[in-house]
């Protein structure tokens, strides 16, 4: 990682005086533990326990299926965040809160986590545990919201591309390590005992344990970063307001964005397109690899592996190009990438195919991932990180219906085949491409000319 500091004159504002290597160390942390929460509870392991033995029953019982109920506490989750998300990085701009704030909700996070140790295999504790997670969802993207904020923080306009792909790549490759030591300590193997540890199935408990890892996980890793980055000071031109204060003072901004900062405003649009499809490629590219191109359950668990791999070091090169050549391009680049790829892939059967094209989806996955943040970074203006990074979660939540409704349409009402529900996810794709290419290449509103 770069060490170099930029010359005052092109410093960002957040950065007060160096920064050190120590302090992107300690931010990309997070990102390492956040894995806990978004690969062992939402992605691979409790949501599977949660709805595939926990809520077996419930159709039976209510007439709706686990999956049916699970998606509607995220859903309205999500709703949750979107609303939520804006106000929250707003005030803490104004109260120079931002770490405090982060503290906060990690801690929240946290908490949900361990309340998941709970949810025994048993119907009874379904929703309990359905209501956790959405919970934690809520609590992890008001946290994000402030953990992007502090991007420009840890950076400078010269190496932001390559701190955020840092980041990105500490999140993959902690999804990997912790996936792997929770499946083969507690998860693999058969009989009433499982795993290296040889836990006990009863009641979920392997499971059950495992949230318990995730909890630890997450909250040693969001240590270092409160303790290494500095809080921001007060915005200069904002003050603390009521929460409803707060949402006169945003639809205003927002109607300004429109207005006067259409770059700003149309990134915002077409990031929230393209990165429901880039999150289309993850939540269905197991389904399809298990239903379609025959793929074992191992060899899905396998493949997801190389797939984060895959991702990070898509995403650690991606960061240098960004550097150079601008997010913008990187961003291009990884949506036609992806585009192509997919194109292929739905022609094509069995496993040998899907592992070698799936992989490129990956490849093209991260980098994508990465630059959308440092385009947001960049657009910004300084003092409002966390107002436009709660946008951005808003944003994204507010199109998230995009990737499954299409993935459907296609799959089940149009062609009848899974494997056309690919084509749903590259029509996401391509819109959020078009709209890209529409905006201006962003220059850095973090540089500073200090007159001669």
């Amino acid at each position: 990682m770069d060490n170099r500091v930029d010359p005052p004159s092109l410093r960002s504002p957040g950065a007060e005086g160096t920064v050190t290597r120590g302090q992107i160390a300690a931010w990309g942390l997070w990102d390492w533990g956040s894995s806990g929460f978004n690969t062992v509870i939402v992605t691979f392991v409790f949501s599977v326990y949660l709805t595939g033995s926990v809520g077996t029953e419930l159709k039976a019982i209510t007439g709706a299926s686990a999956d049916t109920w699970y998606a509607l506490s995220i859903g309205v989750a999500g709703l949750l965040i979107a609303v939520l998300a804006p106000v929250t990085g707003q005030r803490a701009d104004a109260e120079g809160r931002r770490r405090r704030s982060l503290a906060v909700y990690s801690a929240l996070v946290a908490i949900t986590i361990v309340g998941l140790f709970w949810v025994r295999d048993d119907y009874h504790y379904f929703f309990l545990g359905a209501a956790l997670i959405g919970l934690g969802s809520i609590f992890f993207e008001i946290a994000a919201v402030f953990y992007n904020s502090m991007l420009r923080q840890i950076s400078t306009p010269s190496n932001i591309g390559r701190v955020s792909g840092f980041g990105w790549s500490m999140g993959y490759f902690g999804g990997i390590f912790l996936l792997l030591f929770c499946y083969y300590g507690f998860i693999s193997g058969d009989g009433d005992t499982r795993g290296f540890f040889g836990v006990s199935t009863a009641g979920g408990l392997n499971i059950r344990i495992v949230a318990l890892v995730a909890a630890v996980w997450f909250s040693l890793s969001a240590l270092p970063v409160l303790f290494k980055v500095p809080e921001i000071p007060p915005g200069p031109k904002q003050r603390r307001v009521g929460f409803l204060a707060a949402y006169r003072i945003l639809f205003r901004d927002i109607a300004s964005l429109i207005r006067t900062d259409r770059p700003a405003a149309t990134f915002l649009l077409a990031s929230a397109i393209f990165r429901d499809g880039l999150a289309g490629i993850f939540h269905f590219g197991a389904i399809l690899a298990a239903t379609v191109y025959g793929f074992t359950a191992g060899n899905v668990l396998i493949f997801g592996v190389a797939a984060n791999i895959v991702a990070a070091l898509g995403a650690l090169v991606a960061g240098r190009f960004d550097d150079l050549l601008g997010p913008k391009r990187v961003i291009v680049f990884s949506l036609a990438g992806l585009l192509i790829s997919g194109s292929i892939l739905m022609f094509l059967s069995g496993p040998g195919p899907f592992w070698v094209l799936g992989l490129m989806l990956c490849l093209f996955v991260g980098p994508a991932q990465s630059a959308s943040r440092t385009f947001m970074a960049r657009l910004t203006p300084p003092g409002n990180e966390g107002q436009m990074f709660g946008l951005y979660a808003t944003t994204g939540r507010a199109v998230s219906f995009l990737s499954p409704l299409l993935f459907a349409l296609f799959a089940h009402v149009i062609f009848g085949a899974d494997r056309a529900g690919i084509a749903g996810i590259l029509l996401v794709l391509a819109v959020g491409l078009v709209l890209t290419l529409r905006i201006t290449a962003p220059t850095d509103r973090a540089v500073v000319v200090t007159p001669a």
